[in-house]
């Protein structure tokens, strides 16, 4: 039981940093773990420049922990909507700043 007890001590002190980690924050916002997230893979359904949003249907989202959908996004810089049109294919990436999701960085699919 002591040899246990001992072995969850030491498991819990060797996790308890990890999950610090994880939960760092950015000045925006955004977790340590969102920043370095992979691009995912996207279609542009709607682009609004007035209101500054973007429609995309996109597959998972994994540093946001999202299956695929399709949903309105805001843009870290209202230049990026001059990049893309309804239709194209993107790689892009997207984090939750507050309760909006924003979208960082956007490039053509390859």
């Amino acid at each position: 039981m002591r040899k246990t007890f001992s072995a969850m001590l030491l498991a819990g002190a060797l996790v308890a940093p990890l999950a610090h980690a994880e939960d760092a924050h950015h000045k925006d916002g955004a977790t340590v773990a969102q920043a370095g997230a992979a691009l995912s893979d996207g279609e542009i359904r709607k682009v609004d420049k007035d209101a500054k949003k973007i429609t995309i249907k996109h597959g998972p989202l994994e540093n946001l922990d999202m299956p695929p959908m399709t949903m309105v996004f805001q843009v870290k810089d209202p230049a990026m909507l001059e990049q893309v049109k309804a239709g194209d294919k993107v790689k892009f990436q997207a984090e939750k700043a507050g309760a909006a999701y924003t979208v960082t960085k956007i490039e053509p699919a390859k």
